[in-house]
């Protein structure tokens, strides 16, 4: 106790309370929700160093960890908008939609690459957005599209380079067991959430680095996390994911930052419509051989539906974490490698990361416990029996 209240003692708690105070205030100014998890990391390290050291070197270290989560922050202020452009893809609707008013809000300029430039989501952008903002064209599965959509982003800029490309453009598909999606739909998911974006980023890449600029692909924490009903989905999210960690080492000597943004649930229009749904299920059944549809049964796969109904009740309005962490992505001096805005993404892809298979195979069987339906053969009492 007499080393705690020696002058050493003194001046180690004055400058983490200093510290601690510079941080808190720092934080409250901090965009999105990884700040807020690094300082909750930064107070359990100093709490485990309190605990298991004597309490001087404890505040030592605990001063330590504050200085680095100081200069951490010190590189997360936010560059300002003026004169920076930047292309967003899927700006129809969702996040992609949203995010587009948001940035043109703060003073970007945007370009919103849309599906359907006559579309309502297109006249609502032109109807309440600045003359800052341009609706472009942009099937990003047609090459001829993308490269008319750089044309015209190359003009508007003239001699300025593109600070920052957003790839969100995406699709779901109809989420029902990996064996009984159609290759097709296969396909369909890696041309949009995949090639599409790879080859929107090679479209504009010279612009970025001429401009040192950013580049963020909207991913899915489905893209980190295997989840039943996801096989086509996940597949291609996970491959954005790791051309996103590839390209941000590669980009790097450029002077381009890359980010990749993981969301967990949130309720956009990617679920889409109960036409879609029967279009999704006939082509299903069209596709299934004959003993997949008597082993699975028809009533199973149109019950599948009943999963979209489940995320749509599970997932969250408010679309604002995703657009603080895009902002962050493409505004900080020093964004992060990866974001995970929303409810428990962060923590269930580092439970991914770091648990044993078999454990978080158990919670995942757990969680879907509820779901009751079952395929035919698997439903009928004497199937063990039959298989052996």
């Amino acid at each position: 106790m007499g080393t705690f209240f020696s002058a050493p003692g003194w001046l180690c708690l004055t400058v983490t309370a200093v510290l601690g105070g510079t941080i808190f205030c720092k934080l409250k100014k901090s965009q999105g929700q990884v700040g807020r998890k690094v300082v909750c990391l930064a107070g359990l390290w100093g709490g485990a160093c309190l605990v298991s050291l004597s309490l001087f070197w404890g505040l030592i270290l605990f001063s330590l960890s504050c200085f680095l989560v100081y200069t951490y922050f010190s590189g997360q202020e936010l560059l300002p908008a003026d004169q920076k452009a930047v292309l967003i893809t899927g700006g129809d609707s969702g996040i992609g939609h949203a995010l587009s008013k948001y940035l043109d809000e703060l003073g970007f300029t945007v370009f919103a690459g849309v599906l359907d430039e006559k579309g309502s989501g297109s006249e609502e952008l032109r109807r309440t957005c600045s003359k800052r903002l341009s609706v472009l064209q942009l099937d990003i599965t047609d090459p001829q599209q993308i490269k008319d959509a750089h044309s015209k982003v190359k003009e508007k800029l003239q001699n300025r380079g593109l600070w920052a490309v957003v790839n969100n453009a995406g699709i779901l598909g109809l989420p029902t067991d990996g064996e009984l999606i159609p290759m097709t739909e296969y396909k369909r998911c890696m041309a949009v959430n995949f090639f599409g974006a790879v080859e929107v980023t090679k479209a504009f890449l010279p612009l970025l680095r001429k401009s040192k600029g950013r580049l963020v692909n909207i991913s899915s924490m489905a893209g980190g996390v295997p989840m039943e009903k996801m096989a086509a989905y996940s597949s291609s999210k996970a491959a954005l994911t790791m051309f996103s960690a590839v390209m941000r080492q590669e980009l790097s000597k450029w002077g381009v930052k890359v980010s990749v943004i993981q969301p967990g649930g949130f309720r956009t229009n990617i679920t889409g419509t109960s036409d879609m749904w029967d279009k999704l299920e006939k082509n299903i059944l069209d596709h299934l051989t004959p003993d997949v549809q008597e082993d699975y049964g028809q009533d199973y796969i149109l019950r599948e539906r009943n999963f979209l109904m489940f995320m749509q009740t599970y997932s969250v309005m408010d679309v604002s974490p995703v657009l603080l962490d895009v902002q962050h992505a493409i505004s900080a001096k020093s964004p992060f490698a990866f974001y995970a805005p929303g409810k428990m993404s962060y923590l269930w892809l580092c439970f991914v990361s770091f648990s044993p298979t078999g454990i978080f195979d158990y919670f995942s069987k757990k969680m879907h416990s509820h779901r009751k339906s079952m395929p035919r053969v698997l439903s009928m009492p004497n199937w063990k029996n039959e298989a052996t």
